[in-house]
């Protein structure tokens, strides 16, 4: 995606999942602090938080790159499209 634009709730998820993956990162640095089953807790969050980072820039450059003229879309076909992905992915 050459025209990525600047999303600010966007950034704001990149942030979290930054800052989930710092908390992994301290659990596995000391490992008497944390258990197995809380460190799987912390990787499947921050598996969602990116999978959920995946879907909406896939909806975005498909809303913006692919469905130009929304005028000759059928939202109820897009959103049915989007909501395949996203079980998917």
């Amino acid at each position: 995606m050459a025209h990525l634009q600047y999303d600010k709730k966007m950034i704001n998820r990149v942030k979290r999942i930054q800052g989930q993956l710092s908390a992994v990162e301290k659990s596995l640095l000391n490992p008497e602090k944390s258990s197995c089953i809380e460190v799987l807790q912390q990787v499947a969050a921050v598996k969602g938080a990116v999978n959920g980072l995946l879907n909406q820039l896939i909806e975005q450059h498909l809303k913006q790159h692919i469905l130009k003229d929304i005028a000759a879309v059928d939202d109820a076909e897009v959103q049915q499209f989007i909501a395949l992905l996203q079980r998917y992915l």
